[in-house]
């Protein structure tokens, strides 16, 4: 069985990465320790969700993505939100309806891939 913690350290490596930010920079921009955040990204330490918000605004996550990740926030609490049209996702319908018959690590593997299509779009 896949680590949580580990799938959601790659997910925001794989997203610092992107944006050329080093360790230090993103420190400096959320106020979490370097040490921190890099025992985040490789996964032995868990983020409380207030870490969590923090490295969502300065990665340019959806927070409510990064705490369905780590599993604070079940798939099935954010795919209604999404159908309402009140999650921060945007999830089409369909998609969500598709997601909810994969395995939850499918279902966060395919939305972490999404987001991080949509802020390529919006030229982050």
């Amino acid at each position: 069985m896949t680590d949580k913690r580990n799938d959601l350290g790659e997910l925001l490596k794989m997203r610092r990465v992107m944006m050329s930010l080093t360790l230090q920079e993103l420190s400096a921009r959320t106020g979490v320790s370097v040490s921190h955040i890099a025992r985040i990204e490789d996964g032995s330490r868990n983020p409380s969700a207030r870490v969590l918000r923090k490295l969502a605004k300065a990665l340019v996550f959806e927070e409510a993505d990064l705490l369905m990740a780590a599993g604070y926030l079940s798939p099935q609490a954010h795919t209604d939100e999404s159908e309402t049209g009140a999650g921060a996702a945007g999830i089409d319908p369909y998609v969500a309806k598709v997601l909810s018959r994969e395995t939850v690590l499918m279902q966060r593997t395919v939305i972490a891939i999404l987001n991080i299509l949509k802020s390529l779009a919006r030229g982050v």
